[in-house]
């Protein structure tokens, strides 16, 4: 199994995090098929203030380049994230374009 860990940011208003929040209670079931269609076996996001950390489990042949491109081809995956942007900002060292930022692991007990 590969772990994959990102990292985004929220618009910082009390309002619109709860709402984003209320979004991923209620996950659209094309997204989370998307999920796991992908080869991610598990993902979860926690928050702390406006940053948003992601844990992504994947098997084995995994490829976050051939989910990129399953997701580019999926209109509703297209509508989720366009509907997404709305409460996200990217963090600021991210690339031009980039939204959730692949985190290095600098510790493993």
């Amino acid at each position: 199994m590969k772990r994959y860990c990102f990292a985004i940011d929220l618009v910082d208003d009390a309002k619109l995090i709860n709402e984003y929040e209320s979004w991923h209670r209620s996950c659209w079931p094309e997204i989370k098929t998307s999920i796991r269609d992908s080869g991610i076996i598990e993902m979860e996001i926690y928050r702390t203030g406006n940053r948003l950390f992601m844990i992504m489990d994947a098997d084995p042949n995994f490829s976050l380049q051939r989910k990129w491109e399953m997701d580019l081809s999926n209109p509703k995956v297209q509508e989720w994230e366009t509907l997404m942007w709305k409460f996200q900002q990217p963090v600021p060292w991210a690339k031009p374009g980039e939204k959730w930022v692949l985190m290095d692991r600098i510790f493993q007990l």
